[in-house]
């Protein structure tokens, strides 16, 4: 089995950016999505948003392609979630979405962040790029070269070789068992 670390956040909304996911029914949706993602052989680390969009922090095997995952996750848990008859009104989503990828280091900030949706959008302290769902001009996020640069040569090494002998948890990652009944 190949050795992997693909981090992505997933961004996407409900069609026309309706109020569907009202606290009654975003467990379940929830749930739904989360399964078929694991399914998917993804892990997924933070799933969650508002009323009328969801952002998943996910690692997604290489196997598979970005933009099949999403489209299987948003399609497997919107038919399942409307066969179920849990809610008053059918759920689509839009078909536009955005991802992001970033590497292991930041992870704990994008897993903070999703978790703390609903937090920052009453504080209206979202981070605009990371609310974006649809196309335009695109606009690249850089850092300054300078903040890669290593003042010992072995640094980088050392850190890599430190990251192969810890467990995930101890590097302040949040570790569960992820069980999936997806199809």
């Amino acid at each position: 089995m190949p050795y992997w670390q693909l981090f992505y956040h997933i961004v996407w909304a409900t069609k026309n950016r309706e109020p569907l996911l009202t606290p009654d029914i975003e467990p379940a949706v929830h749930g739904l999505l989360r399964s078929k993602a694991v399914g998917l052989g993804a892990m997924v680390f933070a799933l969650n948003g508002m009323a009328d969009h969801v952002h998943m922090v996910v690692s997604i095997p290489p196997k598979l392609a970005v933009a099949k995952f999403i489209g299987q996750v948003k399609g497997v848990a919107s038919t399942r979630f409307n066969k179920s008859g849990q809610g008053d009104h059918l759920l689509f989503w839009q078909e536009e979405y955005a991802v992001f990828s970033f590497d292991g280091k930041r992870l704990p900030n994008y897993i903070a962040y999703v978790e703390r949706q609903k937090e920052h959008h009453a504080a209206m302290t979202t981070i605009p790029i990371l609310e974006r769902m649809e196309g335009g001009s695109v606009k690249l996020v850089r850092e300054p070269s300078s903040s890669y640069v290593l003042e010992d040569e072995d640094a980088q090494q050392n850190e890599l070789e430190a990251l192969d002998h810890r467990e995930p948890d101890e590097l302040g990652y949040k570790v569960s068992e992820q069980h999936s009944d997806a199809g």
